[in-house]
């Protein structure tokens, strides 16, 4: 698809991005009868989200899971299918292949909605104005979209070759015999477990105590100790002060974060997962006085408007998770203000999941959070151990972990390790949408066997009568 609007071309929205929250807010406001155009410099439509991050990495997950399953868990289950092997390359090719469907996808619903894709580096060159590769459009209005970027560590150079960011890991040509992974967050978990399944001896390092820092103490800890369990090595309260890059590989200096001797590690691959940032580099943010904070971020008041009348900012690009689909719903939300309705998100329910297995999921207040503000609040836990779903599919790790208010009862966070945890989360999302209380899931009629039985016995147990423990 080429450039289909001519130059100088007036729109009602013209939308810079063309990831999650982009292509979204397009669509949104296209349904709305507007006028829309996107700007996007990649050859392919869905951003960093489809082309080389959630989509290629669940791919990659499940793949090598699989793989996995069939090497070492299916004999279990009485299937037993003889020598597995590792084809990588078509492993590969089916990523790849996931990936092209779902940005021919989105180049689908731009057409079908009437979406100028406008392809090149767009910058605001005014309230109003947007230039795209030297071509000037007009718009009533304009919503940033740029997402995000991988960060760096000082005197660590990524060349998505011997040092990745997540992109490169997703492309790596063979197993490497030592993948040495810096940050123990969800991007460095999902990925190290990847390269752990398919072959690779993983080393993850992470300077603070804990994997999975944002995350409840608890699940941090039970994950720690089942990807231990399946073969992770964890180095924490440990930095990484350099990485020379030699013919042997690459040798990391390492030291203890609390103190103590400098430690050398060699490694064929070194990935670095330590967070990403705003990307706002030459929007022409500066010139026409769009206010960033420290961080880099676009400022933005309620509506997501920035301080220039007429521009607007949503997802990785603004404060917040740097989660597709909060950047989704604000893209929707966005839309429809613009059209004149109203919208509303809750940040404290836009759930979060690590695609590891089992998976880990969380929406809501941790534990540490309600104790540093001083919440009274009850605990009620479920392990999958006690779950006959569970038991049949032979996935036992894990818990449902529900948070209430001690007083009112009403559901305050949940945590769950475990099969399909992800899914599950969503049940607790929709609770807490609609202020539920733990008696009100427990009160609910969970289809019997499934997982979902964990989360009512949790529940149940907020009040000290699961059934099943």
């Amino acid at each position: 698809m080429t450039n289909s609007a001519a130059p100088n071309s007036s729109y009602d929205v013209i939308v810079i991005g063309a990831g999650p929250g982009g292509y979204v807010c397009a669509i949104r406001a296209a349904q709305l009868g507007m006028k829309v155009a996107c700007v996007e410099k990649r050859g392919t439509l869905g951003g960093t989200c489809l082309n080389v991050g959630c989509i290629p990495s669940k791919a990659m997950l499940h793949a090598s899971e699989r793989f996995e399953e069939a090497e070492h868990h299916l004999g279990a289950l009485g299937v037993n299918v003889g020598k597995v092997s590792l084809d990588l390359k078509n492993m590969m090719k089916h990523k790849d292949s996931v990936v092209e469907a779902n940005t021919k996808g989105v180049e689908f619903l731009f057409k079908k909605n009437k979406i100028d894709w406008l392809k090149g580096d767009g910058k605001i060159t005014a309230p109003g104005k947007v230039s795209v590769s030297g071509t000037e459009y007009q718009a009533k209005n304009i919503v940033i979209a740029t997402g995000s970027d991988v960060v760096s560590l000082p005197g660590i150079a990524i060349d998505e070759k011997r040092i990745v960011s997540s992109t490169g890991a997703l492309t790596l040509p063979e197993v490497p015999k030592h993948l040495v992974v810096i940050g123990g967050g969800v991007i460095g978990l999902e990925l190290g477990a990847v390269w752990r399944r398919v072959g690779a001896k993983v080393t993850v390092i992470e300077f603070l105590d804990r994997v999975l820092p944002t995350m409840d103490g608890e699940l941090s800890k039970e994950t720690k100790k089942i990807m231990t369990k399946q073969g992770i090595e964890f180095k924490l309260e440990t930095k990484v002060t350099a990485a020379a890059v030699s013919n042997k590989g690459v040798e990391l200096s390492l030291e203890a974060a609390k103190g103590g001797s400098p430690e050398k590690m060699m490694a064929d691959v070194v990935l670095v997962a330590v967070g990403r940032k705003a990307y706002t580099e030459n929007l022409g943010l500066d010139k026409v006085g769009v206010a960033v904070d420290e961080r880099g971020r676009v400022k933005t008041e309620h509506g997501f408007k920035t301080n220039v009348p007429g521009i607007f900012a949503i997802g990785d690009v603004i404060a917040g998770p740097m989660l597709a689909h909060k950047a989704e719903d604000e893209g929707v939300i966005l839309a429809e203000m613009i059209a004149g309705q109203s919208g509303h998100i809750d940040y404290n329910l836009v759930p979060g999941v690590v695609y590891t297995h089992p998976e880990v999921a969380a929406v809501g207040q941790t534990e540490e959070q309600l104790k540093a503000a001083g919440v009274a609040y009850k605990v009620g836990k479920f392990p999958f151990l006690a779950n006959g779903r569970a038991r049949a599919m032979n996935a036992t790790d894990g818990f449902v972990k529900i948070l209430a208010d001690a007083k009112t009862d009403r559901v305050l966070g949940v945590h769950i390790i475990g099969p399909e945890a992800g899914t599950l989360i969503a049940e607790a999302v929709l609770a807490m949408e609609f202020g539920a209380s733990a008696e009100d899931i427990a009160r609910t009629c969970h289809a019997h066997p499934t997982l979902e039985e964990a989360m009512k016995e949790a529940a149940l147990a907020v009040d000290g009568r699961a059934l099943h423990i």
